[in-house]
């Protein structure tokens, strides 16, 4: 589930100034302004998109591990080779939004030949949301699928201590007159950004999100923050198992299969102690070389057209949505209204505007609801 920002009190800026301003901060540290580019693209497009676990409020982390000198700002992807539907990078241990990127554009070329493809990439870092490679596979008319491990945060059934990633799952296709259908989620119950949100605004959290270090549930973000994420579905009697299995899945075909770091062996989240080597992996796939043009697109459209005319439950709070409609509709409000920022994040950027000698964009206050 999304992590939205939406502050009783914070502020807005124009995403445009907030990208542009990424992008020169990054290049205070020898990021090459191409590779800044895609690094504040995807962060940017998180904020729009109201995910602000993975949107800018990440720089002050990312910029720690360029300190520490366990990422390479400079670093450029390299293809290590493969075969023509399956091929593997090496990210060279730089920034994973434009190694991902590489990555995902190098699948959609192979795939309008060979009708599907797959790219791999290890030795990489943080890509931000998978969602953001999966639209990019969509918006050229092809399935896209986007997979990434994680630092250990959940807890397999039974476990009390945190052996795998939130190993998030991200698909995407066109779907006619409703743009795209994006499913982006975490095999876990919820993203340890979320926690990290509650924790900031003081929130307390609901049972089945975490256990705190003796494996008993926890109500609070902090104990959660020591403890673990439960997978997908909570506890056991509760299906937990499968949220458990997916994470695996995505394990296998990320680290595993990447030859990257994998389940308890990839170093805590932004941890200066060492290199992430993240796994990662993007499948698109080329509808049209099964039919008639965008004769796939028209049948997702027809389904989607279809479910959302469903029959409601008494009291339904509005129709039946699609995966992707509520970010896409907070994208489409926020690039013409500004991108709204809570109070904590927008005075961690300002820590950097200040540090970095590179002024942040203006902004407006937004008043108490």
């Amino acid at each position: 589930m999304p992590v939205y920002a939406d502050p009783d009190e914070g502020v807005t800026v124009s995403a445009y100034h907030l990208r542009s301003w990424t992008e020169q901060l990054l290049q205070q540290i020898r990021t090459p302004p191409d590779l800044a580019a895609s690094v504040a693209e995807v962060l940017v497009a998180s904020d729009l998109r109201g995910i602000a676990s993975h949107g800018t409020a990440r720089l002050a982390q990312y910029l720690k591990l360029v300190s520490a000198g366990v990422l390479d700002p400079t670093a450029r992807a390299v293809k290590e080779g493969g075969k023509p539907a399956l091929a593997r990078f090496n990210a060279c241990n730089g920034w994973g939004q434009p190694a991902a990127r590489i990555a995902a554009d190098d699948a959609i070329q192979r795939a309008r030949d060979y009708g599907a493809a797959i790219s791999l990439v290890r030795n990489t870092n943080h890509y931000g949301i998978a969602g953001w490679y999966a639209m990019r596979m969509a918006r050229e008319g092809l399935v896209g699928i986007s997979l990434t491990n994680a630092a250990a945060m959940v807890a397999p059934t039974r476990a009390r201590i945190p052996m795998l990633g939130t190993n998030p799952i991200a698909v995407a296709a066109p779907a006619g007159r409703f743009g795209m259908v994006v499913l982006d989620m975490a095999t876990s119950t919820v993203p340890r950004g979320r926690i990290e949100v509650a924790a900031r605004r003081g929130e307390s959290i609901p049972e089945g999100w975490a256990i705190g270090p003796d494996g008993s549930a926890s109500l609070t973000p902090e104990a959660a923050l020591k403890g673990a994420l439960q997978p997908l579905g909570g506890s056991e009697s509760s299906g937990g198992y499968k949220g458990y299995g997916l994470a695996l899945v995505v394990e296998l075909l990320t680290g595993v299969l990447a030859g990257a770091a994998c389940g308890p062996h990839i170093l805590g989240l932004f941890s200066t102690e060492g290199n992430s080597d993240l796994g990662q992996f993007f499948m698109a796939i080329d509808p049209d070389v099964l039919d008639a043009p965008h004769s796939f697109e028209s049948r997702l459209e027809s389904l989607l057209a279809e479910l959302t005319a469903a029959p409601l439950i008494p009291n339904a709070p509005g129709p039946v949505l699609y995966p992707g409609q509520p970010e896409a509709e907070r994208a489409a409000y926020q690039e013409a209204r500004g991108i709204a920022l809570d109070r904590a994040t927008h005075a961690t950027l300002l820590g950097l505007a200040n540090d970095y000698g590179v002024p942040l964009p203006p902004v407006q206050n937004l008043p108490r609801t």
